[in-house]
């Protein structure tokens, strides 16, 4: 796989030489006139989508987006996490509020001028094609998925924009998410039936299959928080369908750069290799301390033999005291804890560094350090860890949620028995009424999947975001969410330059 990456990755450098060809409407450029005429360049082409995975905010920023939640907090306030936990939102935020809009858009219409260009050229047979086709429309499904969670009502485009139809009005959520659901349908129907492994990194059936079950579980709470029985049975048929995965040995081979090509567990991930191709995640997390996960995530950690342990206590506002939970403490709490966060200094190989930027709560993000990469981290470490965006662990826990809501409680439980069984935990109790497994599950998914860009998500999906985040007190911030931030204001440049046509989201108008 990694000869697939070193071409995927000289494909990347040779595109990022010419950054406009890649955001603007290729029909508005020349190069349009002398590209799109060989195989290799549908290949080049096809390349560039995947390569808008890459973008900070939706890989290895994918941790950020947890510091909107209780479990982390951001000293640099990175996408404006800080106004986003305080409901200081507006049209005018920067950061996430226009920027997910912004790139979003961006790259469904990489994806449209791929679609488009691919349906005359005969240089494919139809069967590549519909591959190729599946894949750029599993992307724009990819980025849709955003703009659908975050802002709701979107103009669909499905098209190469021109000067006659650039400004576009807001379709209903309702309809985004049917197109999105038509999109997966499309990928689903035509995608590579292997393996992410044998499939090299590309997009797969059950890949989609997984992405489509996460988008159905979105929708699948009332706005009371009761479960959906018709979109629950919908799920469930899609997760038992998928095959060929199972739950790698240890929690951690996930994250770790040198044992993600063998991973049995990894379903999509977006792929990075050094020194042409990297990010600065280790930067971010170990020197720069962009995620200081809080007290109340630590708390959600069980001790080793499941009970609920005492709750961290914290000096200040947010501060951890570190006399008391020190590593000791730590190692009687479930051993994903340790794979998780660090105490105070990061640990590589043994050897203990201070951070550039100490964490503001004496607590930092260790989950996705690489222990190959240069240390002390700094602006010369080169980070090529893969960011994952399904893996198996989580289509368990989906799994479980479903038959849970289903009545199917012993189902349910040996779903979440099996994870926590890798970490070495206890098996839950026999007995668990619906109600408590619901609990379980949900702590389950927390502490499993934390910072992997899901908690944000599941806080909305289940409508609980304002009751959990209100409640926090042991923040740097005081939490204010509204009913009305369960989505979030249209970017006001973007309302200013559709000429009245695109309509602002309701509670959030000048």
């Amino acid at each position: 796989m990694k000869k697939i990456t070193i071409l995927m990755t000289t494909i990347f450098v040779l595109l990022a030489c010419d950054r406009d060809f890649l955001e603007l409407n290729p029909n508005d450029r020349p190069f349009s006139s002398t590209f799109w005429k060989t195989k290799a360049d549908y290949t080049l082409a096809l390349t560039a989508c995947y390569g808008a995975m890459q973008d900070t905010y939706f890989s290895s920023r994918l941790p950020i987006w947890d510091n909107l939640t209780d479990n982390g907090f951001d000293q640099h306030t990175f996408g404006g996490s800080s106004d986003i936990k305080q409901g200081n939102i507006s049209s005018t935020n920067h950061g996430f509020i226009a920027e997910v809009y912004k790139r979003s858009f961006e790259y469904v219409a990489r994806a449209n001028d791929f679609i488009e260009k691919l349906q005359a050229f005969e240089g494919l047979s139809a069967e590549e094609k519909k591959v190729s086709e599946a894949e750029a429309r599993m992307i724009r499904a990819h980025f849709y998925s955003y703009l659908y969670r975050c802002y709701g009502d979107v103009p669909i485009i499905d098209k190469p924009l021109t000067l006659e139809t650039q400004y576009q009005p807001k379709k209903s959520a309702e309809d985004v998410y049917q197109f999105i659901m038509k999109d997966l349908d499309f990928a689903i129907e035509n995608l590579s039936s292997g393996t992410y492994l044998s499939a090299k990194g590309l997009w797969t059936q059950d890949a989609a299959k997984a992405y489509k079950a996460r988008m159905i579980l979105y929708t699948a709470y009332d706005e009371q928080g009761n479960a959906v029985s018709s979109k629950m049975l919908e799920a469930q048929t899609l997760l038992n369908s998928i095959s060929g995965y199972e739950l790698a040995p240890n929690f951690e081979d996930n994250f770790l750069n040198a044992n993600q090509e063998k991973c049995s567990e990894i379903m999509m991930s977006v792929k990075f290799l050094a020194p042409n191709n990297y990010t600065q995640a280790d930067v971010w997390y170990g020197n720069w301390v962009n995620v200081a996960p809080l007290a109340n995530f630590i708390n959600e950690f069980e001790m080793v033999d499941g009970s609920q342990g005492v709750p961290v206590e914290y000096t200040g506002k947010g501060i951890v005291n570190t006399t008391v939970f020190n590593k000791q403490a730590m190692a009687k709490r479930d051993s994903r804890l340790a794979k998780t966060i660090f105490i105070e200094k990061y640990s590589v190989n043994g050897v203990e560094y201070k951070s550039g930027n100490p964490s503001h709560t004496n607590i930092g993000l260790a989950k996705f350090l690489d222990p190959t990469a240069q240390v002390p981290y700094d602006y010369g470490t080169q980070s090529q860890q893969d960011w994952i965006i399904m893996r198996y662990a989580d289509v368990m826990l989906m799994k479980a949620e479903v038959e849970n809501e289903l009545g199917n409680v012993s189902i349910a439980k040996d779903y979440v028995d099996k994870i926590r069984v890798r970490s070495s935990m206890p098996i839950l109790p026999s007995g668990l009424s619906q109600s408590d497994m619901r609990t379980r599950i949900r702590h389950e998914r927390r502490v499993e999947l934390a910072f992997e860009g899901l908690h944000y998500f599941d806080l909305k999906r289940w409508r609980v975001a304002k009751t959990t985040l209100n409640a926090v007190k042991d923040g740097m911030l005081d939490y204010k969410f509204e009913d009305k931030n369960y989505l979030w204001p249209l970017p006001q440049s973007e309302i200013d330059r559709n000429k009245g046509i695109l309509v602002q989201n309701p509670n959030y108008e000048k």
